[in-house]
């Protein structure tokens, strides 16, 4: 999970790089990893009824052949946060993937509201 420092630089690196707002919502995406994908389905269902929009679920292609496949989930949410607000939901979401047995939950982006794609920082 990203430390609060972490987050911190995140923030600092969106001041001081994007042209976006920290005050008003972004689109902020979140991850999570899983063997198989029907856990990942059961999970998006559930985090669509907290008002998660489910984006996508696909395997993406590993480097290395030998790799156990993995199935990610990828949702997003239009909301406004701090550094405070951020750490807190990303401890959520792990424990959210930890109840439903989800292999990991990987971590988050942010893009502008309506943008078509949401760039990693």
């Amino acid at each position: 999970m990203m430390t609060k420092e972490d987050v911190t630089e995140l923030f600092a690196n969106i001041a001081e790089n994007a042209p976006w707002d920290l005050s008003q919502p972004l689109l902020w995406g979140y991850y999570f990893t899983n063997p198989t994908s029907e856990p990942l389905e059961q999970a998006a269902t559930l985090l669509a009824l907290q008002g998660y929009r489910p984006v996508e679920l696909y395997q993406p292609e590993l480097d290395d052949p030998a790799a156990a496949p993995v199935w990610v989930l990828h949702v997003e949410k239009a909301e406004v946060h701090s550094v405070d607000s951020l750490h807190a939901r990303n401890g959520e979401l792990m424990a959210f993937a930890q109840e439903n047995q989800l292999a990991s939950y990987d971590g988050m982006d942010v893009g502008p509201v309506g943008a078509p794609e949401v760039p990693q920082l």
